[in-house]
């Protein structure tokens, strides 16, 4: 079957959907978008380095826009706005985008790799015969690459190449193109060459360097929003591939801000969740997204689509209950005294947030601890929200050694506490009395706990026994008694005590909530560690979340204005 690229018309470029840079509408807070598209790294490749590598050789396309639709071709350019070179492809809904070399194809996989010598599959071949180096137009490239057998048109560069044939080896080519009187090319290790899936038969391919990548747009009728199947899921807007430092392919999807929203929030909720608490998690996707623009820029995309990020997989999981948590916030962001906040968040915080400085390094004014009464509903729900770990002495020192100590066994374990009663620090001895401190995130890497809310053989302040005055968490007072399970205790020197459980008091310092003196391992010879909750303690909680809504009828803005003190949400459209 003869290929069929074609030049669309004036009039069907505009009954087309594109993505473009554009205004988001008048503002109601100071913030405003700098865009209404956004380049998500799918699928990336970086030669080591962050995010973690998840590439291949080729990538499948299929327009499912149910219409029989094919693409247009082109690239995206610095304002993420979709420049139509004039090219499509009309006849076939089943694409591959891969990299111009020797490339066979698996039917068991579905997909090219790198021909190694022996294959079962159609072959694409990497060498070709240059029929005309500047064909002018597209139209001009199209029609006579329709008249040579197995020939096709090539973008490089802004001009338009007609190309014929293709061989796996150099010699190969060289006897064909001296017995036709032409030359032969091999591309770059930027060059990428687009078939139909399954075959050989090339259909296009695309140079410009390390300036531009190929972007392909799914066509579908007027009205319709055009969606394409990319390894098993099902994504919206266009698409870029480029070959980093000539490389594996890295695959990015352009994508509308709600769109992307849309994709993220039933992968970070469940989509069945109350309505309020989707909506909190809709805004703060958003607000992340906006926020972390710049994360992957070197790599040519905004964020990734990891946990690293955000985990996005397109409209997989959607339903009609996470889209309209989208759609009811559409273009609200969490802003701090007019500007842009970082909205962390973490699965469930086990009865207490954490201020960032006590989990990271900077001291961010809206990410500050809150004590959170609202998990206690939720306790049953979640896999695992109660925690144990445990370690022999020989067990825990070769934690410590994998982390770089030289250290024996451990006899003791020593911990600090925040005010809000997470881990602060904890400090290891060993059996030739050398100790080992690890602080703020690293209490909980090292120690191998689900989050930074934890004790050790009963040794803490333990969710529920946290230090209140009036009803709220108390820091630095003087002039008080701190009352706790275990009792009252004055306040000497102006100091502030907390008591646990046990009635031990431990001072309130500069370095958090001490637990008293040291614990060595319990009756069965082991340090078992106790805690509540998952990640990092920063930000919303989304179990916290859920049950604000479902419990107590809190508004989506109550949600966020809980876990993110002193901030605002704002509407931009």
């Amino acid at each position: 079957m003869k290929k069929k690229l074609k030049a669309l018309s004036t009039l069907a470029l505009a009954l087309v959907m594109t993505l473009t840079l554009a205004p988001v509408g008048k503002a109601a807070g100071t913030y405003t978008p700098p865009y209404s598209t956004v380049r998500i790294g799918i699928y990336t490749y970086t030669s080591g380095g962050s995010p973690k590598e998840k590439t291949f050789a080729s990538s499948n396309l299929q327009n499912v826009s149910g219409l029989g639709y094919g693409y247009r071709l082109g690239y995206f350019d610095e304002n993420r706005s979709f420049v139509d070179i004039g090219a499509a492809i009309t006849d076939t809904d089943v694409i591959t985008v891969m990299m111009d070399r020797n490339m066979a194809y698996d039917k068991d996989s579905r997909s090219y790799t790198e021909l190694d010598g022996q294959s079962g599959g159609p072959v694409v071949g990497c060498y070709h015969l240059v029929v005309n180096a500047d064909a002018g137009d597209f139209d001009t490239a199209s029609s006579q690459a329709q008249s040579v057998e197995g020939g096709f048109v090539r973008y490089q560069n802004g001009a338009f190449m007609v190309l014929q044939g293709q061989y796996t080896s150099s010699s190969a080519a060289k006897s064909a193109a001296e017995s036709a009187g032409l030359s032969v090319d091999s591309g770059s290790s930027n060059t990428v060459t687009v078939v139909e899936t399954g075959t050989n038969r090339i259909l296009f391919e695309f140079d410009c360097g390390t300036d531009r990548s190929i972007g392909i747009m799914p066509i579908a009728d007027p009205g319709v929003k055009a969606q394409t199947w990319h390894r098993d899921c099902k994504y919206y807007g266009g698409f870029s591939f480029l070959r980093n430092t000539g490389g594996l392919l890295t695959t990015v999807n352009y994508v509308d801000v709600e769109d992307y929203v849309k994709g993220v929030v039933p992968w970070e909720m469940s989509a069945s969740w109350p309505i309020e608490a989707l909506k909190a998690q809709a805004i703060t996707a958003r607000t992340f997204l906006m926020s972390n623009l710049t994360k992957h820029r070197a790599l040519g995309f905004d964020i990734c689509n990891t946990a690293e990020c955000q985990a996005y997989h397109g409209t997989a999981r959607a339903n009609a209950n996470s889209d309209r948590a989208v759609d009811e916030t559409a273009g609200q962001y969490l802003t701090y005294q007019g500007k842009l906040c970082e909205t962390y968040y973490c699965s469930s915080d086990g009865g207490a947030s954490e201020n960032s400085e006590n989990v990271w390094t900077n001291a961010i004014p809206y990410l500050r601890g809150v004590v959170d009464p609202y998990e206690k509903d939720i306790e049953s729900i979640p896999s695992q929200y109660h925690y144990t770990v445990s370690y022999t002495p020989g067990e825990l020192a070769r934690r410590l050694r994998d982390n770089g100590r030289d250290c024996t066994d451990i006899v003791s374990i020593k911990m600090t506490f925040t005010d809000v009663g997470n881990a602060k620090s904890i400090t290891f001895t060993d059996t030739r009395g050398r100790s080992f401190t690890y602080s703020n995130s690293q209490t909980r890497v090292i120690t191998g706990c689900r989050s930074q809310r934890f004790t050790v053989n009963g040794l803490g302040v333990e969710a529920g026994q946290d230090v209140y005055v009036n009803g709220q968490a108390v820091g630095s007072l003087s002039g008080l008694c701190a009352i706790g399970s275990g009792g009252i205790a004055e306040l000497p020197g102006g100091s502030l005590y907390a008591i646990s459980g046990t009635g031990e008091v431990g001072e309130l310092g500069a370095g958090g909530v001490s637990a008293g003196s040291s614990v060595g391992v319990n009756a069965s010879g082991k340090f078992v560690f106790t805690g509540s909750g998952w990640g990092h303690n920063v930000g919303m909680s989304q179990y916290g979340a859920y049950s604000m809504a479902k419990f107590h009828d809190k508004t989506c803005e109550e949600i966020l204005t809980f876990y993110y003190t002193g901030t605002q949400v704002v509407n931009t459209r």
